[in-house]
C-alpha cells in the first residue's frame, strides 16, 4: 500500500440535533454530510491497493471506487456504483454497525480514525434523492419464470430487487399493512425515516415488483400452495419476531412490553403521533430491561412519549453490551441512565394489575460463558427495588413458528430457525429458500442483505439451469 497524497487526520463529524433538543422530538438525529464536508471526508481515503474495508463488507460494496468519485465531485457516479452491490444505501449509511465491518477494516483507523464511509454511503443516497434523475437501473428481458418473496425486510427486498432486475416476475409478501420489516417497525423515526424505507420500496415497485400486503403466510396460504399456484420459487425472509421474556413473575401486568410490541406500535402505528389512536401506555418512570440496539430504540422512544426517568438494566458491564457505541452514546446524551450489572427478579403491581416497580439484583462477573462473554453473577443481599409504571423487555427474539411450522418439508435447527444452506440459503425443501434473520437469528440490516444476495444468485441459477 503506498499513500499517493497526504491525507488529513481529522474525520468530520457529522451534524447532529443538540441531545436537548431532539429528546422531545421523532426527526432524525444525524443531519447529514454537505457536498463540501462529504469531498473533505472522501478526500481521507487514501485508495489501498488491497482495499481492506471491502473485505468487512458483506455485499462487497466497491468502497474505495465510490469514495474516489465523492472527492471528485461526482455524485451521480458514486451512488450508481454502489448500487452495483447494495440497493438500500440510504438504509444501510445509518443503521449497519460499520465500526466493526467497513470502517472497522478502514487502515487509517489503526493509527487514527477511520474514513466515514457509512456516512459517506447515506450522503450519496441522500444526494440522489434530491438530486438525481430517477432513472432506473435496466433490467433483462423476461424470463417467464415467478418468483415469490415472503417478508418486505432487508433480506427479502434485497433478494425481490435482484431477481426482478434478472428479468424474473416478483411477488413480495407482507404480513403488515406497510412493506418495509423490521425497517418499519422495529427502528424508530429518528434513526430511520420512513419516508426512506419508503422510496426504497417504491423503486422496487418502479421496477415492477408486486407487493402484496395483510397476507400472513403460514396461515392465508402455505409455501407448498404458492409453489402449486404457478411460482417457480420461493424465498423466506420472515425475520425472527417472535419476543423473548424473562420468564420471571409479574411479566403479565399491565405496563409491561416486550420491545418488539413497543417498537411497533410506536413505529408502524405511531402511537407517538396525536392523529393516530394508538393505544401504549406511556410511562413516567421507565426500565428497559436489555443492552442492544433494540434496548437503545426502545429506551429513546420512551424518552420521546414523555417519560420523566428511563433506565437501562442489563446484567453484564458496559464492555459486554452488544449495541453500537454510538447508540448507546446518543442514549446517554438524551438522559437514559444505565444500571449496569444488575437483573430484574421480579415485577410488582397494584391491584388493578399495573405495574408500579420492579425489584433487580445486582451482578458481578465470572467466568466466559459459550457467547464468549463473562457469565453474571448475582450477588448476595445486594437486591434492589424502584418505582416503575412501564418496563420494556429488549432481551432478544426469535422464530415465529408461523409459517414453519405449516411445512415440514422445511427443516428447522434446535432453536428454531430455517436449515439452509449458508453458500446459497437453498433450504430443504425443493424450490424454497431462506434468508436472515430466520435462519441465523437476530443479526444485522446488511448480513440479512448479504444473505438475500447469495439467494437471489441461486434462485437464477435454478430458474435457469434447474435445482
Amino acid at each position: 500500500m503506498q499513500e499517493t497524497q497526504k491525507t488529513p487526520k481529522d474525520r468530520h463529524s457529522m451534524p447532529e440535533q443538540p441531545a436537548e433538543v431532539r429528546r422531545s422530538n421523532f426527526l432524525e438525529v444525524p443531519l447529514g454530510y454537505t457536498e463540501e464536508m462529504a469531498q473533505a471526508e472522501a478526500s481521507r481515503c487514501i485508495q489501498c491497493k488491497i482495499p481492506k474495508c471491502m473485505e468487512g463488507c458483506p455485499v462487497a460494496v466497491p468502497i474505495p471506487r465510490f469514495i474516489r468519485a465523492i472527492a471528485q465531485g461526482q455524485f451521480a457516479e458514486g451512488i450508481r456504483i454502489i448500487w452495483e452491490k447494495n440497493g438500500l444505501p440510504a438504509v444501510c449509511g445509518r443503521v449497519c454497525p460499520q465500526e466493526i465491518q467497513c470502517e472497522g477494516q478502514c487502515v487509517l483507523g489503526k493509527k487514527g480514525k477511520p474514513v466515514a464511509i457509512g456516512n459517506l454511503e447515506r450522503f450519496l443516497a441522500d444526494w440522489e434523492r434530491a438530486h438525481g434523475d430517477g432513472s432506473l437501473p435496466a433490467k433483462q428481458p423476461p424470463t417467464g419464470k415467478r418468483v415469490a418473496v415472503v417478508g418486505s425486510g432487508p433480506s427479502g427486498l434485497t433478494v425481490a430487487g435482484d431477481l426482478v432486475l434478472k428479468g424474473h416476475a416478483v411477488t413480495l409478501f407482507e404480513a403488515f399493512h406497510k412493506p418495509g420489516g423490521v425497517l418499519i417497525y422495529g427502528i424508530p423515526e429518528f434513526r430511520l425515516p420512513k419516508a426512506i424505507v419508503e422510496s426504497e420500496v417504491n423503486t422496487l415497485e418502479k421496477l415492477g415488483v408486486e407487493i402484496v400486503c395483510n397476507t400472513v403466510v403460514g396461515r392465508a396460504v402455505d409455501v407448498s400452495e404458492l409453489l402449486d399456484e404457478g411460482y417457480d420459487a420461493v424465498f423466506v425472509g420472515v425475520g425472527a419476531g417472535l419476543p423473548r421474556f424473562l420468564n420471571v413473575p409479574g411479566e403479565n401486568l399491565i405496563g409491561v412490553y416486550s420491545a418488539n410490541e413497543y417498537l411497533t406500535r410506536a413505529n408502524l402505528m405511531k402511537a407517538y403521533d396525536p392523529l393516530y389512536d394508538t393505544p401504549l401506555v406511556p410511562g413516567k418512570n421507565v426500565v428497559v430491561v436489555g443492552g442492544g440496539n433494540v434496548a437503545m430504540d426502545s429506551a429513546r422512544t420512551a424518552l420521546r412519549m414523555g417519560a420523566e426517568s428511563v433506565k437501562i438494566v442489563y446484567r453484564r458491564s458496559r464492555d459486554e453490551m452488544p449495541a453500537r457505541v454510538e447508540e448507546s452514546h446518543h442514549a446517554e446524551q438524551e438522559g437514559v441512565e444505565f444500571l449496569l450489572l444488575s437483573n430484574p427478579l421480579r415485577f410488582d403491581g397494584n391491584n388493578e394489575g399495573r405495574l408500579t416497580s420492579v425489584t433487580c439484583e445486582k451482578m458481578t462477573l465470572g467466568e466466559p460463558d459459550a457467547s464468549g462473554r463473562r457469565r453474571p453473577v448475582p450477588l448476595a443481599d445486594a437486591d434492589f427495588t424502584m418505582d416503575c409504571d412501564l418496563a420494556i423487555i429488549a432481551v432478544g427474539s426469535g422464530a415465529n413458528p408461523l409459517l414453519t411450522s405449516s411445512e415440514p418439508e422445511i427443516k428447522l435447527n434446535r432453536r428454531g430457525n430455517i436449515e439452509a444452506d449458508s453458500a446459497t440459503g437453498k433450504t430443504f425443501m425443493r424450490g424454497v429458500w431462506a434468508g436472515g434473520d430466520i435462519v441465523t437469528g437476530a443479526a444485522t440490516v446488511i448480513l440479512a442483505m448479504g444473505a438475500g444476495r447469495k439467494a437471489a444468485d441461486s434462485i437464477h441459477d435454478y430458474l435457469m439451469r434447474g435445482w
